[in-house]
């Protein structure tokens, strides 16, 4: 197993200034990072960013979303290709930055909604738009991890049925998804069944709270999670997501407005102390 903290508690766009909180990171225990690229293309400056984790020792994955204006689902065949290039951009900047995984929900726009559920053509053509990603990203060796969103941010994949089967109507093997106990809790009537069932395209894993805060502290049912999880044995990345205000727009999109833990540092400490602890009580 291992254990990855996902940057954007702290920061939208990874720069040499978060480097301190990404040693901090490493003296926990981490084993990576995942950070956001929402402004790719500057695959020197990740290239350099690369080599620093490379000096540090830390993997890493990188995660990003799409918009209106680049939906890979749209009716209008520029914009879904526009959508199509941009991921091809996002991935060149991954492999130029040492990135092992693409995650995110970038199957279709972020908070785009038709008023109904996806259409037969809407699915055709998001499959079309991944498998040309999925191809893209095997050329350059990176994986991608297809998110399922809760229906309050999404409509094209809610639940992980609806990511393994879409996953596996791409057909690639650069091409899976990333299970995200935040969503799962809100659509998933049993997580461990949830996980079981979409095993063979689970890639990843965000470790989320069902509040966004520090896991382990509020809702999700973590023993269903965690117990599923050995069951299928899966011993990939465990990336923990979490959010706070530090960020306005981070914070707006997420809906947080107040505080939820002591700070940045203590609830990436305690998350991985959760983590271990989980993972000791059923991995030998």
């Amino acid at each position: 197993m291992k254990y990855s903290m996902n940057l954007l508690l702290w920061t939208g766009d990874v720069t040499e200034d978060d480097l301190p909180v990404i040693q901090q990171i490493k003296e926990m225990g981490y084993d990576g990072i995942e950070f956001p690229l929402f402004e790719a293309g500057d695959e020197s400056r990740f290239a350099k960013f690369g080599k620093q984790l490379d000096d540090i020792g830390l993997g890493r994955t990188a995660v990003t979303v799409l918009g209106a204006e680049s939906n890979p689902i749209s009716p209008d065949a520029s914009v879904r290709q526009k959508g199509i290039e941009t991921i091809f951009t996002v991935l060149d900047t991954c492999a130029a930055a040492g990135v092992e995984a693409l995650v995110g929900p970038f199957h279709s726009a972020l908070g785009e909604f038709s008023g109904q559920g996806p259409t037969e053509d809407e699915w055709k053509w998001g499959v079309e738009s991944m498998r040309k990603m999925a191809e893209h990203a095997g050329k350059v060796d990176v994986r991608l991890g297809i998110e399922p969103l809760n229906r309050f941010e999404t409509y094209l994949l809610n639940t992980q049925a609806d990511a393994a089967r879409f996953a596996r109507e791409v057909e690639h093997p650069s091409c899976g998804m990333l299970y995200d106990t935040f969503h799962a809790n809100i659509e998933e009537e049993d997580p461990g069944e949830a996980i079981k069932a979409c095993s063979d395209k689970m890639y990843y894993v965000h470790i989320s709270e069902n509040n966004r805060s520090v896991p382990g502290s509020g809702g999700v049912n973590w023993k269903s999670n965690f117990d599923a999880l050995h069951e299928v044995g899966y011993d990939g990345w465990l990336t923990v997501e979490a959010f706070g205000r530090r960020l306005p727009e981070i914070a707006a999109a997420t809906k947080i407005w107040r505080k939820m833990y002591d700070s940045e540092i203590q609830l990436a400490q305690d998350a991985l102390t959760f983590m271990r602890s989980e993972v000791s009580k059923r991995w030998s």
